[in-house]
Protein backbone atom coordinates (compact mmCIF):
# COMPACT_ATOMS: atom_id res chain seq x y z
CA UNK A 1 0.00 0.00 0.00
CA UNK A 2 1.45 3.41 -0.98
CA UNK A 3 2.22 6.00 1.92
CA UNK A 4 1.26 10.04 0.96
CA UNK A 5 5.21 10.22 0.79
CA UNK A 6 5.50 7.26 -1.75
CA UNK A 7 3.04 8.82 -3.60
CA UNK A 8 4.97 12.07 -3.36
CA UNK A 9 8.31 10.70 -4.31
CA UNK A 10 7.15 8.83 -7.36
CA UNK A 11 5.11 11.66 -9.01
CA UNK A 12 8.89 14.11 -8.12
CA UNK A 13 10.88 11.03 -9.47
CA UNK A 14 8.28 10.79 -13.09
CA UNK A 15 7.80 14.31 -13.50
CA UNK A 16 10.81 15.54 -13.19
CA UNK A 17 12.21 12.69 -15.75
CA UNK A 18 9.94 13.18 -18.38
CA UNK A 19 10.67 16.56 -18.00
CA UNK A 20 14.15 17.04 -18.31
CA UNK A 21 14.08 14.36 -21.29
CA UNK A 22 11.47 16.48 -23.30
CA UNK A 23 13.81 19.59 -22.56
CA UNK A 24 16.89 17.45 -23.54
CA UNK A 25 15.39 15.69 -26.81
CA UNK A 26 14.18 19.23 -27.58
CA UNK A 27 17.48 20.80 -27.67
CA UNK A 28 19.09 17.57 -29.32
CA UNK A 29 16.30 17.78 -32.21
CA UNK A 30 17.25 21.69 -32.60
CA UNK A 31 21.05 21.28 -32.95
CA UNK A 32 20.51 18.32 -34.91
CA UNK A 33 18.28 20.00 -37.37
CA UNK A 34 20.45 22.74 -38.21
CA UNK A 35 23.43 20.59 -38.55
CA UNK A 36 21.38 18.52 -41.58
CA UNK A 37 18.49 21.13 -42.65
CA UNK A 38 20.64 21.48 -45.58
CA UNK A 39 20.82 17.95 -46.97
CA UNK A 40 16.95 17.82 -45.90
CA UNK A 41 16.14 20.80 -48.92
CA UNK A 42 18.72 19.29 -51.04
CA UNK A 43 17.13 15.95 -51.28
CA UNK A 44 13.52 16.97 -51.24
CA UNK A 45 12.59 15.93 -48.00
CA UNK A 46 9.03 16.69 -47.13
CA UNK A 47 8.09 17.99 -44.19
CA UNK A 48 5.85 14.72 -43.05
CA UNK A 49 8.55 12.71 -43.45
CA UNK A 50 11.22 15.18 -41.32
CA UNK A 51 8.62 15.61 -38.60
CA UNK A 52 7.42 11.77 -38.22
CA UNK A 53 9.64 9.49 -40.37
CA UNK A 54 12.71 11.33 -39.27
CA UNK A 55 12.52 13.37 -35.87
CA UNK A 56 9.49 11.41 -33.95
CA UNK A 57 11.61 7.79 -34.38
CA UNK A 58 14.90 10.12 -33.47
CA UNK A 59 13.33 11.08 -30.31
CA UNK A 60 12.32 7.92 -29.00
CA UNK A 61 15.87 6.33 -30.02
CA UNK A 62 18.11 9.02 -28.33
CA UNK A 63 15.41 9.43 -25.42
CA UNK A 64 15.14 5.71 -24.93
CA UNK A 65 19.22 5.48 -25.08
CA UNK A 66 20.50 7.77 -22.76
CA UNK A 67 16.91 7.27 -20.24
CA UNK A 68 19.18 5.62 -17.77
CA UNK A 69 21.38 8.78 -17.26
CA UNK A 70 18.23 11.08 -17.60
CA UNK A 71 16.58 9.54 -14.76
CA UNK A 72 20.02 9.26 -12.74
CA UNK A 73 20.15 13.14 -13.21
CA UNK A 74 17.02 13.72 -12.31
CA UNK A 75 16.70 11.72 -9.47
CA UNK A 76 19.95 13.98 -8.24
CA UNK A 77 18.03 17.04 -8.82
CA UNK A 78 14.90 16.84 -6.98
CA UNK A 79 16.49 14.69 -4.10
CA UNK A 80 18.73 17.21 -3.23
CA UNK A 81 16.02 19.92 -4.08
CA UNK A 82 14.45 18.09 -0.91
CA UNK A 83 17.36 18.35 0.94
CA UNK A 84 17.99 22.11 0.68
CA UNK A 85 14.51 22.36 1.52
CA UNK A 86 14.30 20.46 4.33
CA UNK A 87 11.89 18.30 3.31
CA UNK A 88 14.07 14.84 4.24
CA UNK A 89 14.70 15.63 7.62
CA UNK A 90 11.35 14.88 8.62
CA UNK A 91 11.37 11.43 7.43
CA UNK A 92 14.83 10.75 9.41
CA UNK A 93 12.76 12.18 12.29
CA UNK A 94 10.16 9.85 12.09
CA UNK A 95 12.47 7.01 12.94
CA UNK A 96 11.54 5.72 9.33
CA UNK A 97 14.67 3.62 7.84
CA UNK A 98 16.95 4.43 4.85
CA UNK A 99 15.22 1.69 2.81
CA UNK A 100 11.55 2.89 3.58
CA UNK A 101 12.96 6.46 2.11
CA UNK A 102 14.50 4.48 -1.16
CA UNK A 103 11.30 2.10 -1.99
CA UNK A 104 9.02 4.74 -4.15
CA UNK A 105 12.31 5.31 -5.88
CA UNK A 106 12.91 1.79 -6.69
CA UNK A 107 9.24 1.70 -7.51
CA UNK A 108 9.38 4.36 -10.21
CA UNK A 109 12.52 3.14 -11.67
CA UNK A 110 11.27 -0.10 -12.29
CA UNK A 111 8.51 1.18 -14.36
CA UNK A 112 10.73 3.02 -15.98
CA UNK A 113 12.98 0.39 -16.89
CA UNK A 114 10.57 -2.10 -17.89
CA UNK A 115 9.20 0.64 -20.23
CA UNK A 116 12.76 0.63 -21.66
CA UNK A 117 13.58 -3.04 -21.63
CA UNK A 118 10.32 -2.86 -23.96
CA UNK A 119 11.32 -0.44 -26.18
CA UNK A 120 15.00 -1.53 -26.32
CA UNK A 121 14.11 -4.87 -27.62
CA UNK A 122 10.52 -4.77 -29.68
CA UNK A 123 9.54 -1.12 -29.94
CA UNK A 124 12.69 0.64 -31.12
CA UNK A 125 13.84 -1.38 -33.79
CA UNK A 126 10.82 -1.14 -35.46
CA UNK A 127 10.92 3.09 -35.37
CA UNK A 128 14.59 2.64 -36.08
CA UNK A 129 13.71 0.81 -39.83
CA UNK A 130 11.57 3.86 -40.53
CA UNK A 131 14.74 6.20 -39.40
CA UNK A 132 17.31 4.86 -41.02
CA UNK A 133 15.56 3.96 -44.45
CA UNK A 134 14.74 8.21 -44.35
CA UNK A 135 18.30 8.81 -43.35
CA UNK A 136 19.24 6.76 -46.43
CA UNK A 137 17.34 8.40 -48.48
CA UNK A 138 18.23 11.84 -47.17
CA UNK A 139 21.41 12.32 -46.53
CA UNK A 140 23.88 9.29 -46.06
CA UNK A 141 26.11 8.60 -48.85
CA UNK A 142 25.12 5.69 -50.74
CA UNK A 143 26.64 2.21 -49.12
CA UNK A 144 30.28 0.47 -50.87
CA UNK A 145 31.85 -2.67 -50.03
CA UNK A 146 35.26 -3.70 -50.98
CA UNK A 147 36.84 -7.45 -51.36
CA UNK A 148 34.04 -9.19 -49.52
CA UNK A 149 34.00 -13.02 -49.11
CA UNK A 150 32.19 -14.81 -46.71
CA UNK A 151 30.50 -18.36 -46.47
CA UNK A 152 26.37 -18.67 -46.69
CA UNK A 153 24.68 -22.12 -45.20
CA UNK A 154 24.82 -24.61 -47.68
CA UNK A 155 28.48 -24.74 -47.97
CA UNK A 156 28.26 -21.24 -50.43
CA UNK A 157 31.21 -19.35 -50.50
CA UNK A 158 30.48 -15.81 -51.78
CA UNK A 159 33.51 -13.52 -53.20
CA UNK A 160 33.14 -10.33 -55.20
CA UNK A 161 35.59 -7.45 -55.99
CA UNK A 162 33.12 -4.13 -55.05
CA UNK A 163 30.04 -2.99 -55.10
CA UNK A 164 28.06 0.09 -54.99
CA UNK A 165 24.83 1.07 -54.10
CA UNK A 166 24.49 4.72 -56.20
CA UNK A 167 24.39 1.55 -59.68
CA UNK A 168 22.99 -1.42 -57.25
CA UNK A 169 25.76 -3.19 -58.98
CA UNK A 170 28.53 -5.66 -58.02
CA UNK A 171 31.36 -6.40 -59.92
CA UNK A 172 33.54 -9.80 -60.10
CA UNK A 173 31.42 -12.05 -58.70
CA UNK A 174 32.46 -15.51 -57.70
CA UNK A 175 30.23 -18.15 -56.00
CA UNK A 176 31.63 -21.77 -55.20
CA UNK A 177 29.62 -24.34 -54.03
CA UNK A 178 31.13 -27.04 -52.08
CA UNK A 179 29.52 -30.42 -50.91
CA UNK A 180 30.53 -31.89 -46.98
CA UNK A 181 33.26 -33.79 -48.30
CA UNK A 182 35.36 -30.75 -48.65
CA UNK A 183 35.12 -30.88 -53.00
CA UNK A 184 33.99 -28.02 -55.05
CA UNK A 185 30.56 -29.01 -57.16
CA UNK A 186 30.16 -25.66 -59.16
CA UNK A 187 31.53 -22.43 -60.21
CA UNK A 188 30.20 -19.38 -61.33
CA UNK A 189 32.13 -16.12 -62.05
CA UNK A 190 30.41 -12.59 -63.22
CA UNK A 191 31.83 -9.78 -64.75
CA UNK A 192 28.52 -7.70 -63.12
CA UNK A 193 26.03 -8.92 -61.45
CA UNK A 194 22.43 -7.19 -59.86
CA UNK A 195 20.11 -7.96 -57.25
CA UNK A 196 16.53 -7.36 -56.74
CA UNK A 197 16.12 -5.51 -53.28
CA UNK A 198 14.31 -7.33 -51.39
CA UNK A 199 14.03 -10.37 -53.31
CA UNK A 200 16.84 -13.67 -53.92
CA UNK A 201 16.50 -13.24 -57.85
CA UNK A 202 19.92 -12.01 -59.39
CA UNK A 203 20.65 -10.97 -62.88
CA UNK A 204 24.48 -12.11 -63.77
CA UNK A 205 26.07 -10.21 -66.98
CA UNK A 206 29.13 -12.04 -68.87
CA UNK A 207 29.05 -14.96 -66.46
CA UNK A 208 31.09 -18.71 -67.08
CA UNK A 209 29.43 -21.37 -64.49
CA UNK A 210 30.82 -24.52 -64.43
CA UNK A 211 29.81 -27.66 -63.07
CA UNK A 212 32.01 -30.20 -61.44
CA UNK A 213 30.71 -33.66 -62.35
CA UNK A 214 32.69 -36.94 -64.22
CA UNK A 215 34.12 -37.96 -66.48
CA UNK A 216 34.00 -34.04 -67.42
CA UNK A 217 32.81 -31.34 -66.44
CA UNK A 218 30.08 -29.20 -67.91
CA UNK A 219 30.86 -25.61 -68.79
CA UNK A 220 28.13 -22.77 -69.82
CA UNK A 221 29.17 -18.89 -70.91
CA UNK A 222 26.64 -16.25 -71.96
CA UNK A 223 25.66 -12.38 -71.91
CA UNK A 224 23.01 -12.53 -69.49
CA UNK A 225 21.75 -14.97 -66.81
CA UNK A 226 18.93 -14.86 -64.53
CA UNK A 227 19.17 -17.07 -61.71
CA UNK A 228 18.20 -16.96 -57.42
CA UNK A 229 20.30 -17.69 -54.73
CA UNK A 230 19.44 -17.49 -51.26
CA UNK A 231 20.86 -14.63 -50.02
CA UNK A 232 20.26 -10.86 -51.21
CA UNK A 233 22.61 -7.56 -51.31
CA UNK A 234 21.19 -6.55 -47.95
CA UNK A 235 23.02 -8.92 -46.20
CA UNK A 236 26.45 -8.53 -47.96
CA UNK A 237 26.44 -4.64 -47.96
CA UNK A 238 25.19 -3.14 -44.62
CA UNK A 239 26.22 -0.37 -42.38
CA UNK A 240 27.22 -1.19 -38.74
CA UNK A 241 23.82 0.30 -37.67
CA UNK A 242 21.80 -2.40 -39.37
CA UNK A 243 21.11 -3.95 -35.66
CA UNK A 244 19.41 -1.25 -34.36
CA UNK A 245 16.25 -2.11 -36.86
CA UNK A 246 16.25 -5.76 -35.77
CA UNK A 247 13.99 -6.99 -32.82
CA UNK A 248 15.57 -9.27 -30.10
CA UNK A 249 14.55 -12.46 -31.88
CA UNK A 250 15.24 -10.90 -35.70
CA UNK A 251 18.92 -9.89 -33.97
CA UNK A 252 19.37 -13.48 -32.35
CA UNK A 253 18.63 -14.92 -35.92
CA UNK A 254 21.05 -12.49 -37.57
CA UNK A 255 23.63 -12.72 -35.29
CA UNK A 256 23.58 -17.18 -35.66
CA UNK A 257 23.82 -16.59 -39.57
CA UNK A 258 26.87 -14.33 -39.37
CA UNK A 259 28.61 -16.21 -37.17
CA UNK A 260 28.17 -18.78 -39.55
CA UNK A 261 29.17 -16.69 -42.46
CA UNK A 262 32.73 -15.67 -40.21
CA UNK A 263 31.69 -12.17 -40.18
CA UNK A 264 33.97 -9.89 -38.24
CA UNK A 265 30.49 -7.85 -36.63
CA UNK A 266 29.62 -10.54 -34.71
CA UNK A 267 31.08 -8.85 -32.17
CA UNK A 268 29.57 -5.35 -32.48
CA UNK A 269 26.25 -6.87 -33.36
CA UNK A 270 26.10 -8.79 -29.49
CA UNK A 271 27.36 -5.88 -27.78
CA UNK A 272 24.08 -4.43 -29.42
CA UNK A 273 21.43 -6.95 -28.25
CA UNK A 274 23.52 -7.56 -24.51
CA UNK A 275 23.20 -3.20 -24.14
CA UNK A 276 19.44 -3.54 -24.79
CA UNK A 277 19.18 -5.13 -21.67
CA UNK A 278 21.90 -4.06 -19.82
CA UNK A 279 21.54 -0.31 -19.98
CA UNK A 280 17.83 -0.41 -18.54
CA UNK A 281 19.12 -2.72 -15.52
CA UNK A 282 21.47 0.19 -14.95
CA UNK A 283 18.47 2.31 -13.87
CA UNK A 284 18.45 1.17 -10.40
CA UNK A 285 22.23 1.60 -9.82
CA UNK A 286 22.21 5.24 -10.69
CA UNK A 287 19.20 5.71 -9.09
CA UNK A 288 20.41 4.37 -5.55
CA UNK A 289 23.96 6.11 -6.31
CA UNK A 290 21.72 9.00 -6.56
CA UNK A 291 19.86 8.89 -3.68
CA UNK A 292 22.75 8.28 -1.57
CA UNK A 293 24.81 11.53 -3.01
CA UNK A 294 21.49 13.92 -3.10
CA UNK A 295 19.66 13.10 0.22
CA UNK A 296 22.13 15.30 2.28
CA UNK A 297 21.84 18.44 2.81
CA UNK A 298 25.25 20.13 1.34
CA UNK A 299 26.73 23.88 1.58
CA UNK A 300 27.23 23.98 -1.98
CA UNK A 301 23.46 23.21 -2.46
CA UNK A 302 22.32 21.90 -5.38
CA UNK A 303 25.19 22.94 -7.91
CA UNK A 304 27.40 20.22 -6.46
CA UNK A 305 25.18 17.70 -5.87
CA UNK A 306 24.93 17.95 -9.97
CA UNK A 307 28.55 18.58 -10.57
CA UNK A 308 29.16 14.77 -8.63
CA UNK A 309 26.39 13.66 -10.31
CA UNK A 310 27.59 14.52 -14.10
CA UNK A 311 31.13 13.01 -13.13
CA UNK A 312 30.01 10.28 -12.29
CA UNK A 313 28.12 9.81 -15.36
CA UNK A 314 31.10 10.57 -17.38
CA UNK A 315 33.23 7.82 -15.66
CA UNK A 316 30.25 5.65 -16.35
CA UNK A 317 30.05 6.47 -20.14
CA UNK A 318 33.64 6.09 -20.17
CA UNK A 319 33.43 2.64 -18.40
CA UNK A 320 31.14 1.48 -21.40
CA UNK A 321 33.22 2.95 -23.85
CA UNK A 322 36.55 0.78 -22.95
CA UNK A 323 34.64 -2.49 -22.34
CA UNK A 324 32.83 -2.26 -25.55
CA UNK A 325 35.92 -1.12 -27.55
CA UNK A 326 37.84 -4.52 -25.47
CA UNK A 327 34.85 -6.80 -27.05
CA UNK A 328 35.14 -6.07 -30.76
CA UNK A 329 38.67 -5.28 -30.89
CA UNK A 330 40.32 -7.25 -28.33
CA UNK A 331 38.18 -10.79 -28.35
CA UNK A 332 36.79 -9.91 -24.46
CA UNK A 333 33.58 -11.79 -23.96
CA UNK A 334 30.83 -9.47 -25.20
CA UNK A 335 27.93 -10.77 -22.30
CA UNK A 336 30.83 -10.06 -19.65
CA UNK A 337 32.33 -6.63 -21.33
CA UNK A 338 28.80 -5.11 -21.32
CA UNK A 339 27.57 -5.71 -17.61
CA UNK A 340 31.09 -5.08 -16.39
CA UNK A 341 30.20 -1.13 -15.76
CA UNK A 342 26.81 -2.13 -14.23
CA UNK A 343 28.70 -4.76 -12.04
CA UNK A 344 31.48 -2.01 -10.58
CA UNK A 345 29.07 0.73 -9.97
CA UNK A 346 26.68 -1.73 -8.65
CA UNK A 347 29.59 -1.99 -5.93
CA UNK A 348 30.16 1.77 -6.00
CA UNK A 349 26.65 2.07 -5.27
CA UNK A 350 26.04 -0.44 -2.40
CA UNK A 351 28.52 1.05 -0.28
CA UNK A 352 26.96 4.59 -1.06
CA UNK A 353 24.07 2.88 0.06
CA UNK A 354 25.36 1.55 3.13
CA UNK A 355 26.95 5.00 4.17
CA UNK A 356 24.18 6.74 3.32
CA UNK A 357 22.30 4.67 6.00
CA UNK A 358 24.48 5.69 8.91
Amino acid sequence: MLKIIDRYIIRKFLTTFFFMLGVIMILATVFDLADKLGEFIENDATLYEVVFEYYLNFILFYGNMFSSMIIFVSVIWFTAKMAQETEIIPIWNSGRKFSRFVRPYMIAATILMLISLVFNHFVIPRSNKVRLAFEERSYRHAISVQDYHAEFPGNQVVYFKSYSASNNLINNLVIEQWNYKGEIVSFIKAETAENAIGSDRWQLKNYYKRNVGYPRDQITEGAVMDTSFQFGIEEMATRDNIAQAMTYFELKKFIERERFKGSSMVSMYEVELYQRTSYPFATYILTIIGIAVASRKKRGGVGINIAIGLGIIFIYIFAMKVTTVAAINLGLSTLISVWIPNIIFGGVAWWLYQNAKR
